[in-house]
């Protein structure tokens, strides 16, 4: 392990490293969930010393800072200044800038505050031979200077730019990467969101590496400091609307409708996950709101300027649902009753940690991502796959990205268990090509959705 105190002793360490033939592991708070910060090599933190707030500029509303500092900590700064980062991770409050570029990190209200990809406006770091490097937008005359430059920096942009111009390769990105309509994508590389830039899109932005960066999960370069899009603060009033569903094809259902009508988050949490809370010490008084034994809750958002605009898009949701049939019970919730119900939803995770048993929920296919209109479809044709290999499973979470937390439970402390998590992958990998989805739409790759040679699909 490797604690860089400035520029210099990084520029130090990724020389040596390179001249050893070490790998570099760039790490801040290491709250990823795939295994991105382990592996062989030297683990560079950056959470001790790279962790200042370097400028904002409240007119253009970005901020200027290095890669360790916390998510939260950063927006209780700019609150003053009404002003925030959007994206919030789960762990927000331990979770640092530089992993969640790394990760390309969303979170609950990414359907309407984006990824941290589509905030990062620029990157200085090192790359892999010790320069140092500036990632930003470029305009087509400065790209084509960078190319002429017999740097490292200038054989990337070189090979990149020839890469994307080959018509065979374009033809290739568009047709095999996940559909554009699926926002969180974090499977490999984003090299689909270049061909949105200039030269390749007549009217894109500017030339710019940054996406490229974000999700890269640190392999790309060692970040020293991100400059970061900033949005305004939220309006003040929020209500929460929590659909019961007798079913999961319902309410996924309902999902695609409550979409049209531009929610800021919408959520899922299913019957096993609510089942957890009866007894619970804490979750059990979080359960307030719910009515019967629905087999899915779908917790749909809505800000507003005044109160009353706030529950005017609930109810224009709800009259929606009623006239389709949709769900037995809407209730909205506000003021401190939403945090509860946001507890409850985030809560799950730990909820099933705790199952007793040698059979437990496996972090397999829990972050797939598909169009939020081929989710209805997905979940049925996941239900039948599990089925067919006697297997339960959880679904939770990001109904309105697409994205499920699916979570089969599985012992894999047997030979069977460990077929089965080798199979079920293999299959919902062909369902992911089906309906043009992503393997990875917010945990990325890491170590989880790697192989090894003895056969199990598990890496150590």
């Amino acid at each position: 392990v490797a604690i860089p105190f400035n520029e210099q002793d990084l520029s130090a360490l990724v020389h040596f490293a390179a001249t050893q033939k070490y790998s570099l592991i760039p790490r801040t708070a290491g709250t990823s969930l795939a295994g991105q910060v382990v592996g062989n090599g030297i683990v560079v933190d950056f959470s001790v010393h790279f962790n200042q707030i370097m400028e904002v500029n409240v007119t253009e509303k970005w901020v200027r800072l290095q890669p360790g500092v916390i998510r939260d900590d950063l927006n209780r700064y700019l609150r003053p200044l009404q002003l925030q980062f959007g994206p919030e991770t789960s762990t927000a409050n331990r979770a640092m800038i530089g992993g969640m570029v790394g990760n390309n990190s969303c979170g609950l209200h990414s359907i309407s505050w984006g990824t941290t990809r589509d905030h990062l406006m620029e990157v200085r770091g090192f790359l892999s031979d010790g320069s140092p490097v500036v990632f930003r937008a470029y305009s087509i005359e400065e790209v084509e200077k960078i190319c002429g430059e017999k740097t490292l920096e200038g054989h990337i942009y070189r090979t990149l730019i020839g890469l994307l111009s080959h018509p065979d390769h374009q033809q290739t990105i568009q047709t095999r990467f996940p559909k554009p309509s699926i926002k969180r994508r974090n499977t490999g590389y984003a090299i689909d969101r270049l061909l949105q830039h200039q030269p390749f899109s007549k009217n894109g932005p500017l030339f710019n590496l940054c996406p490229l960066i974000a999700g890269s999960e640190g392999t790309l370069c060692c970040i020293t400091e991100v400059k970061l899009a900033l949005m305004d603060l939220p309006p003040a009033h929020n209500v929460l609307v929590c659909g019961h569903f007798q079913s999961l094809r319902k309410c996924m259902e309902a999902n695609t409708i409550a979409m049209q009508h531009r929610p800021e988050a919408s959520e899922l949490v299913d019957k096993l996950i609510l089942d957890f809370t009866h007894g619970h010490p804490l979750y059990a008084r979080y359960r307030f709101f719910i009515e019967g034994d629905p087999e899915a809750v779908l917790m749909v958002e809505f800000f507003g300027e005044t109160y009353a605009q706030a529950m005017d898009r609930a109810e224009a949701l709800i009259a929606d649902w009623r006239s389709k049939e949709m769900g037995y019970a809407h209730p909205v919730l506000h003021g401190s009753d939403i945090a509860k119900a946001w507890e409850l939803r985030k809560g799950g995770l730990g909820l099933l940690r705790n199952m007793p048993g040698d059979a437990q929920p496996v972090n397999l296919i829990e972050d797939c991502a598909v169009d939020v209109q081929d989710l209805p479809d997905y979940t049925d044709d996941i239900a039948a796959l599990l089925e067919r290999h006697g297997l339960q499973a959880s679904y939770y979470a990001h109904a309105g990205a697409g994205e499920l937390h699916i979570e089969p439970i599985i012992n894999l402390k047997t030979a069977k268990g460990q077929a089965q998590f080798r199979a079920v992958l293999t299959e919902t990998v062909e369902l992911l090509k089906k309906y043009g989805g992503s393997l990875s739409g917010e945990h990325g790759d890491g170590r989880l959705r790697g192989d090894n040679t003895d056969g199990i699909g598990l890496v150590r």
